[in-house]
């Protein structure tokens, strides 16, 4: 039973520590939607996610204000376009993607995701189609967002899409170096991607969903820092007794929120993704979680110990919270919208390969770092091979969203505004790995992917 103290709590939490719901996300299957024409395509996709997700908006606020608890996103995932039929060049695509912008604007929501190609193990043809448009689909259109699976655990790496992502980062880029390089922020690269995820950019509607689906993201790195705080200088097991206790305070709200959600719009109920999402607020940053446990910056020998704790203590609080959990659920360490790691890389605590040892135990992986614009493609691509690498060889997802600034360097910084937030631009090696990447083919699967 509920009682005062949870009440009192919970309150305190929404008030002082920035506890929200962070997306509620309702998936769309468009397999329905092939036709025998682009035009057709377009007409049909509109007409399903603005009808179909009508409500979402207005439901999440009405919850919202309801319940007390701030909702901040509201979002539509939708069919790997990649895998809506029909025989598509790049330009057909770039029609897709304007399609999906409108229907987004008429929705009110903030991103639709699903921009997407699976192509770990090789092509189809509309998949690399749909690659090559993407420079240009997410400069012509404001609200949609890309993903790209490059490898698995079960199949490998592709490292030929490894070597064409290099290029399409570059080129998104350029295209859009008139606002910060932006279209980068929207574009994401994956391995083991899960198709039930609600945050963005990385959110699709996956080949095994239902119809429609509800899915929640919740967050609440201010809420862990604060009960860090109050734990004081007590040992590991407490302190991640501690973390375990509030993620599964967290995640329950989450619950509640989907659950309802699931209810008024007639959708089913997919997961609760329980990660916790920073965001530039004062008081909502991951990194300030770890520099409580006892680290004088993020960065310094102990952090990557310091997060798997946290990590571990998040999933296992918040698997009983909810039968259903899923999408990425750990702890996101994303530069730009995390005022710590913002701080720490400034005054040059954290560094580009120490985060890569940190997703090796964390949720997702070098995500929103912005890098100078001129940095090579194959360097990109050599930084995406190895986060990927991490992702394959620990069965885990990991991904990559970087964002070379174009015309700008080291000492610099690129500013997105709201949740997006703002970046120091990152050093990258000097040194070249443009004949590794050159190779092609595809890196083979660690021996443990079979698991049968």
């Amino acid at each position: 039973m509920i009682n005062m103290h949870d009440i009192l709590e919970t309150i305190n939490m929404i008030k002082d520590e920035n506890l929200d719901i962070r997306t509620i996300t309702m998936g769309i299957s468009l397999y329905d939607c092939a036709s025998e024409s682009t035009e057709r395509t377009c007409r049909l996709i509109y007409d399903k996610v603005t009808r179909t997700a009508e409500h979402l908006v207005s439901v999440g606020c009405d919850i919202e204000k309801e319940l007390g608890i701030p909702i901040i996103n509201k979002r539509v995932s939708v069919t790997p376009i990649s895998l809506v039929g029909g025989k598509y060049t790049p330009e057909d695509y770039v029609k897709i993607a304007k399609t999906l912008d409108k229907a987004a604007h008429e929705l009110g929501i903030n991103f639709l995701g699903g921009y997407s190609a699976l192509v770990q193990k090789g092509f189809t043809e509309n998949a690399r189609n749909l690659i090559t448009s993407i420079p240009e689909a997410l400069t012509e259109t404001e609200r949609v967002c890309s993903s790209v699976n490059v490898a698995s655990t079960k199949a490998g790496i592709n490292m030929d899409a490894v070597a064409m992502m290099g290029d399409i980062i570059k080129r998104t880029a350029y295209l859009t170096r008139d606002n910060e390089s932006i279209g980068c922020a929207k574009l994401v690269v994956f391995a083991n991607v899960p198709e039930d995820n609600p945050f963005m950019a990385g959110a699709f509607h996956g080949v095994g969903e239902a119809e429609t689906v509800i899915n929640v993201g919740v967050s609440g790195p201010g809420v862990v820092a604060s009960a860090i705080k109050r734990a004081g200088e007590c040992d590991f097991s407490a302190l991640a007794e501690t973390v375990k206790k509030t993620a599964f305070k967290i995640t329950r709200m989450g619950q509640l929120v989907a659950s309802e959600a699931s209810r008024r719009l007639g959708v089913p109920f997919g997961i609760v993704d329980l990660s916790l999402a920073p965001t530039p607020a004062i008081g909502d940053s991951v990194a300030h979680i770890l520099e409580g446990m006892g680290l004088e910056r993020c960065g310094t020998h102990g952090t990557t110990a310091a997060l798997a704790l946290l990590n571990d203590a998040v999933k296992k609080g918040g698997v009983m919270a909810s039968s259903h959990v899923g999408g990425l659920s750990g702890a996101f360490i994303p530069v730009s919208e995390d005022a710590g790691m913002i701080d720490a890389v400034t005054i040059g605590a954290l560094s580009l390969e120490k985060l890569e040892a940190m997703t090796a135990v964390c949720s997702v992986g070098l995500d929103m770092i912005a890098i100078p614009g001129d940095t090579p493609a194959s360097t990109i691509c050599g930084i995406i091979a190895d986060e990927i690498s991490i992702g394959v060889a620990n069965t885990k997802t990991t991904a990559v969203r970087l964002i070379p600034a174009y015309g700008k360097g080291v000492g610099e910084s690129v500013s997105f505004g709201g949740l997006l937030g703002y970046a120091p631009i990152m050093k990258v090696s000097e040194y070249s790995c443009a004949d590794f990447i050159a190779r092609g083919g595809r890196i083979p699967a660690p021996i443990h992917s079979l698991k049968n």
